[in-house]
Protein backbone atom coordinates (compact mmCIF):
# COMPACT_ATOMS: atom_id res chain seq x y z
CA UNK A 1 0.00 0.00 0.00
CA UNK A 2 1.20 3.63 -0.81
CA UNK A 3 1.89 6.05 1.52
CA UNK A 4 0.01 9.35 1.44
CA UNK A 5 0.06 12.88 2.99
CA UNK A 6 -3.16 13.28 5.31
CA UNK A 7 -4.23 17.11 5.44
CA UNK A 8 -5.66 18.23 8.03
CA UNK A 9 -6.99 20.57 10.77
CA UNK A 10 -5.02 21.53 14.08
CA UNK A 11 -6.92 22.15 17.26
CA UNK A 12 -6.55 26.05 16.68
CA UNK A 13 -8.15 26.16 13.50
CA UNK A 14 -4.90 25.75 11.43
CA UNK A 15 -4.09 23.41 8.56
CA UNK A 16 -1.63 20.83 8.72
CA UNK A 17 -0.66 17.52 7.49
CA UNK A 18 1.07 14.17 8.20
CA UNK A 19 2.92 11.80 5.43
CA UNK A 20 2.08 8.59 6.53
CA UNK A 21 3.41 4.95 5.47
CA UNK A 22 1.75 2.43 3.44
CA UNK A 23 0.92 1.03 6.69
CA UNK A 24 -1.07 4.37 7.78
CA UNK A 25 1.59 4.86 10.26
CA UNK A 26 2.56 9.05 10.29
CA UNK A 27 6.98 9.16 9.58
CA UNK A 28 6.62 13.04 8.90
CA UNK A 29 4.25 16.08 10.74
CA UNK A 30 4.50 19.39 9.54
CA UNK A 31 4.01 22.87 10.81
CA UNK A 32 1.39 25.06 11.39
CA UNK A 33 -0.38 26.81 8.52
CA UNK A 34 -2.67 29.73 8.64
CA UNK A 35 -3.77 29.13 4.82
CA UNK A 36 -4.13 25.88 2.86
CA UNK A 37 -2.72 27.50 0.02
CA UNK A 38 0.29 27.34 2.16
CA UNK A 39 -0.11 23.61 3.29
CA UNK A 40 -0.22 22.46 0.23
CA UNK A 41 2.71 23.89 -1.15
CA UNK A 42 4.65 22.45 2.15
CA UNK A 43 3.36 19.37 0.83
CA UNK A 44 4.92 19.77 -2.35
CA UNK A 45 8.30 20.88 -0.20
CA UNK A 46 8.19 17.35 0.94
CA UNK A 47 7.33 15.75 -2.31
CA UNK A 48 10.82 17.39 -3.65
CA UNK A 49 13.21 17.85 -0.43
CA UNK A 50 12.41 14.56 0.77
CA UNK A 51 13.97 12.16 -1.41
CA UNK A 52 17.68 14.21 -0.78
CA UNK A 53 19.71 12.61 1.99
CA UNK A 54 21.40 16.16 2.75
CA UNK A 55 17.75 17.81 3.52
CA UNK A 56 17.41 15.79 6.82
CA UNK A 57 18.87 16.93 10.09
CA UNK A 58 19.20 14.02 12.63
CA UNK A 59 18.95 15.14 15.79
CA UNK A 60 18.72 14.21 19.88
CA UNK A 61 16.11 15.06 22.05
CA UNK A 62 16.87 15.96 25.80
CA UNK A 63 15.85 12.71 26.56
CA UNK A 64 18.68 11.55 24.56
CA UNK A 65 15.63 10.06 21.80
CA UNK A 66 16.96 10.42 18.36
CA UNK A 67 14.52 12.34 15.87
CA UNK A 68 14.84 14.09 12.45
CA UNK A 69 13.89 17.07 11.02
CA UNK A 70 12.95 17.92 6.89
CA UNK A 71 14.38 21.27 5.83
CA UNK A 72 13.84 22.56 2.57
CA UNK A 73 16.75 24.43 0.64
CA UNK A 74 16.61 27.70 1.81
CA UNK A 75 16.87 25.46 5.38
CA UNK A 76 13.99 26.14 6.46
CA UNK A 77 11.75 23.00 8.36
CA UNK A 78 8.67 21.49 6.22
CA UNK A 79 8.37 18.64 9.00
CA UNK A 80 9.55 16.96 11.95
CA UNK A 81 9.61 12.84 12.82
CA UNK A 82 8.16 11.21 15.60
CA UNK A 83 11.09 10.71 18.78
CA UNK A 84 12.42 6.97 18.27
CA UNK A 85 14.21 4.32 20.08
CA UNK A 86 17.44 4.59 19.05
CA UNK A 87 19.35 5.77 15.75
CA UNK A 88 18.55 2.42 13.98
CA UNK A 89 15.02 2.84 13.78
CA UNK A 90 15.20 6.59 13.06
CA UNK A 91 17.39 5.94 10.29
CA UNK A 92 14.46 3.55 9.13
CA UNK A 93 12.05 6.38 9.56
CA UNK A 94 14.38 8.63 6.85
CA UNK A 95 14.33 5.64 4.38
CA UNK A 96 10.45 5.60 4.55
CA UNK A 97 10.38 9.32 3.98
CA UNK A 98 12.39 8.89 1.15
CA UNK A 99 10.99 6.13 -0.77
CA UNK A 100 6.97 7.84 -0.17
CA UNK A 101 7.36 11.22 -0.33
CA UNK A 102 7.54 11.84 -4.14
CA UNK A 103 4.63 9.59 -5.04
CA UNK A 104 2.58 9.56 -1.62
CA UNK A 105 -1.51 10.44 -2.69
CA UNK A 106 -3.01 13.60 -1.28
CA UNK A 107 -6.05 12.97 0.57
CA UNK A 108 -7.51 16.30 2.11
CA UNK A 109 -10.01 16.47 5.57
CA UNK A 110 -10.62 19.48 5.38
CA UNK A 111 -12.85 19.62 2.27
CA UNK A 112 -15.62 19.26 4.23
CA UNK A 113 -14.57 21.01 7.13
Amino acid sequence: MPGKYVLGLAKNGEFTFNLKAGNSQTILTSETYKAKKSALAGVESVRKNGVLDKRFERRVAKDGRPYFVLKASHDQEVGRSQMYASDATMENGIASVKKNAADAALVDTTVDA
